[in-house]
């Protein structure tokens, strides 16, 4: 989609604020508060954290984040993100794209990521995009909601 940019970008901004708030209400639909794993918005600025923002013709439709877990040697995913109106354009592929570049520069030679259970299309998307499960890691214990990932780059 020649109309769509990715950058890294600030958390804070107003428009990203409310997508970020949008998400909070999806997850919270489909997860109790205990499986629901979220950076929230003052730790997603902090410098371990590459946050990216997806813009349809400036609009912001999605948003990504890689938070760089120096102990272990990996990049995290976390925050994928796009609205349902934008669905279907490649968006979410070309955000995971971006962040496993972000991975890359960062000197980090793989990415983990938590994700839920009913969360079919980002599943399919991981999964496409070389991603295997594995058990939990970091801070993560076993939870029955949660699928744990991760692909070597």
């Amino acid at each position: 989609m020649p109309n769509v940019t990715i950058a890294r970008e600030s958390p804070l901004q107003d428009e990203v604020v409310r997508l970020i708030e949008e998400l909070d209400r999806y997850l919270g639909n489909l997860y109790p508060a205990e499986s629901n794993h979220l950076l929230d918005l003052q730790s997603l600025a902090k410098p371990d954290i590459r946050f990216l923002v997806a813009r349809r013709s400036g609009t912001v439709v999605g948003c990504g984040a890689m938070r760089i877990d120096t102990d272990g040697g990996y990049g995290e995913v976390k925050r994928m993100f796009v609205q349902p109106t934008a669905r279907g354009g490649q968006i979410g592929r070309r955000l995971l794209e971006r962040i496993e570049d972000e991975a890359r520069a960062a000197g980090l030679s793989l990415l983990r990521l938590e994700t839920g259970v009913y969360q079919d299309e980002a599943i399919a998307l991981y999964r496409k995009q070389g991603f295997a499960d594995r058990g939990p890691f970091g801070p993560y214990g076993p939870d029955p909601l949660s699928l744990f990932m991760e692909k070597p780059l």
